[in-house]
């Protein structure tokens, strides 16, 4: 298995380096942030081991641009940035794993094993259908370019059948993931927010994104609806 290091810190990148040698990985190393995205955007590797403060670009910007490129090599974060923030920024741009420093040699080698046996399928941080673009992140949604404007619930709506578009979704499902697992409520509220929803990302752009299967629920077209 061949694996890139992205590290600044020297001393870091040679002991993991020598250690993963010593597992039978093969290993390139780099120590800035623009080396790394150029060599992981352009050359095949199985997993890669990125540091988050680094000169040049650091590691959140790397793995974003990766991602946004559509490189979906399997990126965990190795790093003395330990706050729940920190970790939640970096999966927000893309990353799949994460480790602070100080960090168990054991314990990243069995993280790094268990990256490259998930592979590297289509993890998109912008989700697309067709003209239709959802960042999560940034909490934005778009239509041709142009901004639209949700209500929380809708958007939360949209991210979900983004996520599961081309697939037919029970309105039991849509309560599970946008309401709340413990909802008692009416089920057609659902059909009241796709009526919403249809009001904002179809009818303005003569689209025809969400479809209603009758008697299971809906599914959100894989191309957008035109």
């Amino acid at each position: 298995m061949r694996v890139l290091v992205v590290d600044d810190d020297r001393n870091v990148a040679e002991t993991v380096r020598r250690m993963l040698v010593a597992e039978g990985w093969v290993v390139d190393v780099v120590h800035d942030g623009r080396t790394g995205l150029e060599k992981a955007s352009t050359e095949h590797f199985d997993v890669v081991v990125l540091d988050i403060l680094m000169p040049g670009l650091n590691g959140y910007e790397v793995v974003r641009q990766l991602r946004r490129g559509g490189v979906w090599t399997p990126v965990l974060m190795l790093t003395a940035k330990d706050g729940e923030y920190d970790q939640a920024d970096a999966f927000d741009f893309g990353a799949d794993d994460y480790l602070t420093k100080p960090f168990s040699f054991v314990v990243l080698i069995a993280r790094l094993r268990a990256l490259v046996r998930r592979g590297a399928p289509a993890r998109p941080v912008v989700l697309t259908a067709g003209s239709l673009t959802v960042d999560p992140t940034a909490h934005t949604a778009t239509r041709g370019g142009a901004e639209l404007t949700l209500t929380p619930r809708e958007f939360a709506m949209l991210e979900f059948l983004m996520r599961r578009k081309g697939e037919v979704v029970t309105k039991a499902e849509i309560l599970r993931s946008v309401w709340d697992v413990n909802y008692r409520g009416d089920e057609n509220v659902v059909e009241v927010y796709v009526s919403y929803l249809r009001r904002r990302i179809d009818t303005p752009f003569g689209c025809k994104a969400i479809e209603t299967i009758r008697g299971v629920g809906y599914r959100l077209a894989a191309d957008g609806g035109g």
